[in-house]
């Protein structure tokens, strides 16, 4: 990247190098000229001392010393116009000098005054190129009128007055036209040139808008006044998952839904001089995302100051739509934590009591009488209430987590073993496990990890009553975490359910408490892990669980200090949708 000093050097060496240039060229063209002259002169290719130009060479000479000058002047003084111009008017003199010598009005280099004035167009303005056109005809007359009147010794015999004038006039008049004619080519090139430069800033000013645009960490979106979008920064393609080339064109109310009225009311606030409001939509990306963006609007205007089109900048508001949601359950649920924890033993004791009294009962009961009948039912009752406050305080009071190196795919097929012989498992089920090439290993509670696999085999197969296919994968996926999808054909879920699925007591497809998901939610965040569910009603569900290969196991004091605040805390720790990176994508239907 280039700083501002560079840029100015940058700059300022293009009219250096075309200096340089004029005084190597002035140069060559003064040797060639010498040499052509000698050939010319002596009539033949065999060159002799007696035909050499003597005047030519003394130019020559001198040229040479001019030169040496002129790049030791550039090195003092970057400032170049005095500097061509002085070189110029040198020029001009070294020319009439050479006139004189090789024959005043008579001398075959007159034409170099017009080459001169040719020259001097290309590196001066329209002006400027008169003026030195006017000097070379001023110094023209002057030499031609002081060797008429012999105030200089003439080098031939100069032609009669009448054919001197003749002569002089045709040259002067040659100058001016050239003169004339050069100055519009002078002014024409540099239109030619400040139109290049001026299409260089633009196209330099447009690729800072650019990258200033592409830089911006909100989506930008261009339309014209029918919304069909123009422009879509990298940051709109990173919240909705579509590039430039897939929605330019397109309306966008394809995108964002019938946000007529948001516009309208822009609009107007924007006419009134008001703050311009801000929108929230949800949109659904290529993915099947559901993604809560937060807009606003505003008019695009021409350089005509008439309005051409829409600005809309938009914002991820998943993220913090799902932390507020998240914060005002905690809220909610901290209260209910802490009296549920207790409540929960409470109930433990009397059902203890209350089961040995039935225990006691049953033994003098009749068996396949209706009393006891009611003492099974009472039994198995209670060993469910039992179960439901087991998983409940399991969710609440985690056990300690004892971090090995544990093989994944052999913990999923060992999962699988115990899941063929459980009632679960039905003829009409599936079970497909794809373990993968190579053997995946990480450091984590190898129990807690079968857990999370147990519940949620369990969960698809109770979710697929009518049969249909569970596949489990495995993989290694980049920054050194493993990758484990369940998916099933099963019944699946709505957009609401999957919001609340990882919730305690949550309303469940499969008639559950709703504990065990929210166990495997817990689990897998002890693991430093990510879980993520996609669902649609009718086709089924894929849970993909993200793991770190290597975890650091918590110290016992830390572990000590959560188990002491679980109780009061634990409750309001569950998963809630916290967009895709953190939390759970939804997939709308």
């Amino acid at each position: 990247m280039y700083s501002l000093g560079d840029k100015a050097e940058t700059a300022n060496s293009k009219p250096l190098q075309k200096v340089q240039t004029l005084i190597i060229g002035r140069l060559v063209v003064i040797f060639l000229l010498l040499v052509t002259s000698w050939i010319w002169f002596s009539g033949t290719l065999r060159l002799s001392v007696e035909n050499f130009p003597q005047g030519l060479f003394l130019v020559f000479t001198i040229s040479v010393g001019l030169t040496i000058v002129y790049f030791f002047l550039l090195r003092l003084s970057k400032t170049l116009a005095w500097q061509i111009r002085a070189q110029f008017f040198l020029d001009a003199l070294l020319i009439t000098w050479l006139v004189w010598r090789t024959g005043d009005i008579s001398s075959p280099y007159i034409t170099l005054y017009i080459v001169l004035i040719s020259v001097a167009s290309f590196f001066l303005r329209p002006i400027p190129t008169m003026v030195m056109s006017a000097v070379c005809a001023v110094l023209f007359i002057t030499l031609s009128v002081m060797a008429m009147t012999s105030v200089i010794e003439p080098t031939l015999p100069v032609p009669e007055l009448r054919k001197s004038i003749q002569i002089v006039s045709f040259h002067v008049v040659a100058m001016l036209v050239v003169g004339l004619l050069a100055s519009r080519l002078s002014d024409r090139h540099r239109s030619v040139d400040e139109l290049e430069q001026t299409a260089k800033n633009l196209a330099s000013l447009r690729a800072l808008h650019e990258r200033i645009v592409e830089s911006i960490r909100s989506g930008l979106i261009t339309t014209d006044l029918e919304g069909h979008i123009y422009t879509f920064n990298s940051a709109a393609t990173e919240i909705t998952g579509l590039r430039l080339d897939q929605v330019q064109g397109t309306s966008i109310y394809d995108l964002f839904g019938d946000i007529r009225e948001p516009i309208d009311l822009s609009l107007a606030a924007a006419g009134d001089g008001e703050q311009l409001p801000r929108f929230e939509a949800d949109l659904i990306t290529p993915d099947g995302f559901a993604v809560r963006i937060g807009y606003g609007v505003s008019l695009l205007f021409s350089e005509s100051n008439e309005a051409s089109g829409l600005i809309i900048t938009f914002q991820d508001l998943t993220e913090i739509r799902s932390m507020e949601e998240s914060v005002r359950r905690k809220d909610r649920l901290a209260a209910v934590g802490r009296v549920a924890a207790g409540l929960a033993h409470e109930i433990r004791n009397p059902l203890g009591a209350m089961r040995g009294a039935i225990q006691v009962l049953e033994s003098s009961t009749p068996p396949g009488s209706m009393q006891s009948s009611l003492m099974d039912i009472i039994m198995k009752e209670s060993d469910r209430l039992n179960s439901i406050i087991t998983n409940f305080l399991g969710y609440a009071r985690p056990a300690a987590v004892d971090f090995t190196e544990t093989d994944v795919s052999e913990a999923i097929a060992d999962t699988i073993t115990l899941l063929k012989h459980s009632p679960d498992v039905r003829d009409v089920h599936s079970l497909q496990f794809e373990p993968g090439d190579e053997r995946l290993l990480i450091t984590a509670d190898a129990t807690q990890l079968k857990q999370i696999f147990w519940n949620l085999a369990r969960n698809a197969l109770q979710a697929m009553p009518d049969g249909g296919e569970l596949k489990i994968s495995v993989e290694s996926i980049p920054n050194n975490r493993i990758r484990i999808v369940f998916s099933d054909t099963g019944v699946g879920m709505a957009p609401e359910q999957v919001e609340q699925l990882f919730e305690p007591f949550s309303n469940s497809t499969t008639g559950g408490t709703g504990l065990g998901l929210s166990i495997v939610y817990q689990i897998v965040k002890d693991h430093n892990g990510v879980i993520n569910v996609r669902s649609l009603e009718g086709k089924g569900t894929t849970i993909t669980v993200e793991l770190p290969c290597n975890n650091r196991p918590v110290k016992a004091e830390v572990a000590r200090s959560a188990a002491a605040l679980a109780e009061s805390s634990r409750l309001d720790a569950f998963l809630h949708v916290e967009g895709r990176e953190n939390g759970i994508p939804l997939l709308k239907s």
